[in-house]
């Protein structure tokens, strides 16, 4: 199937290299340019999708049909697992932000090879329950830790993804963070101040990594 593998990083670096080549023998490639969508909130859905290369944004329309962005994820994540184990209507949108590979399992190419090789349920269990304890410490994060310690956090996961250079506007980290604009700008402002961060025009540069861990208490 492909040249490249998957398995390196996020999600999928401490999978079995059984699981791992029944990805890589199933799974079907797709590639997305800057600014087109993977899938949208309310399509049906039957697949997951392995991120290759790239970054996608994570997405969710309200009852008022105001955007909210949940999340970024680059290689190694995986999107849609939900539709893996049981097919339904997307949960959110996925949007590329970047030129991006994504590699598809469908649900019943899974089901065929649990039927081959049944042992690979337990490595599906185990990666399901890294998701859910992931998913935990994300509510973890937004219910109990204050606002400049989440922005920390949160940039410091996005410069893993995509470099120590962040695009993105005060409004959009906002969104992913769960709290105002004016809130990010004041505490990016002061950061500015220490050292800890540079800034131009919706770019965020960290100059002190080790200063900002402290900060999001990594």
């Amino acid at each position: 199937m492909a040249q490249a593998s998957l398995g390196d990083i996020g999600f999928l670096s401490s999978a079995s290299a059984a699981l791992r080549n029944m990805i890589e023998e199933r799974a079907t490639r797709r590639h997305l340019a800057a600014g087109e969508t993977l899938f949208s909130q309310g399509d049906p859905g039957d697949t997951l999708f392995a991120i290759a290369s790239g970054l996608v944004e994570v997405s969710v329309l309200s009852k008022s049909g105001q955007k909210l962005g949940l999340d970024m994820m680059g290689a190694g994540e995986l999107i849609g697992e939900i539709a893996l184990f049981s097919p339904g209507p997307r949960t959110a949108t996925i949007t590329a932000i970047e030129p991006t590979e994504v590699w598809g399992l469908r649900n019943a190419d899974v089901l065929d090879a649990l039927q081959e090789k049944p042992e690979l349920c337990v490595d599906l269990i185990e990666l399901a329950g890294k998701r859910m304890r992931w998913m935990s410490t994300q509510y973890h994060e937004q219910v109990f830790m204050d606002a400049p310690t989440r922005l920390a956090r949160r940039i410091v996961h996005y410069c893993g993804i995509g470099g120590s250079e962040l695009r993105m506007s005060h409004a959009d980290l906002a969104s992913f963070v769960g709290t105002t604009r004016e809130t990010v700008s004041k505490t990016l402002a002061g950061w500015k101040r220490e050292g800890v961060i540079s800034m131009g025009r919706s770019t965020i540069t960290v100059v002190d990594m080790d200063a900002l861990r402290d900060i999001a208490g990594n």
